[in-house]
């Protein structure tokens, strides 16, 4: 009889650890995710996918688009669009950078979640620039 009721608490330890992982694992947090930029200079939309990287988030372009939507190729897919960004509380987001591939310009920047809504913004030698608001896709 012992050894039943020490395997039924290892099992419910167990079951504990497990539930508690998935659990943590599903909170992700929420500027994680891919996200499509305004138009640029030249009219074309990006998929920037966002996501843990150390202790901070960073963003890829996985996707490029003209202004009509259509998928076009361009050279910068699969580069770093935004690094270094550290939640500051309230969907607020700062002490990184972006890069803007239509003026090949580095930012200081910080970035403010609102639900499926991403505004971006940074400044560079005392010139800042509005990145505009990015909506998420998924």
């Amino acid at each position: 009889m012992r050894n039943s009721r020490r395997a039924a608490v290892a099992a419910l330890v167990s079951m504990g650890l497990v539930m508690a992982g998935l659990a943590g694992a599903a909170a992700a947090d929420p500027v994680e995710g891919i996200w499509q930029t305004r138009p640029d200079d030249n009219g074309k939309i990006g998929h920037i996918r966002i996501q843990p990287c150390g202790p901070a988030y960073c963003g890829t372009l996985i996707q490029a688009f003209d202004a009509k939507g259509k998928p076009v190729k361009s050279d910068n897919v699969g580069k770093r669009i935004v690094w270094d960004m550290k939640p500051q509380g309230g969907g607020a987001y700062g002490g990184g950078k972006v890069w803007s591939p239509d003026r090949n310009k580095t930012y200081n920047a910080k970035m403010q979640i609102n639900g499926n809504s991403l505004s971006v913004s940074g400044c560079v030698l005392g010139i800042c620039r509005n990145g505009g608001t990015w909506a998420r896709v998924r």
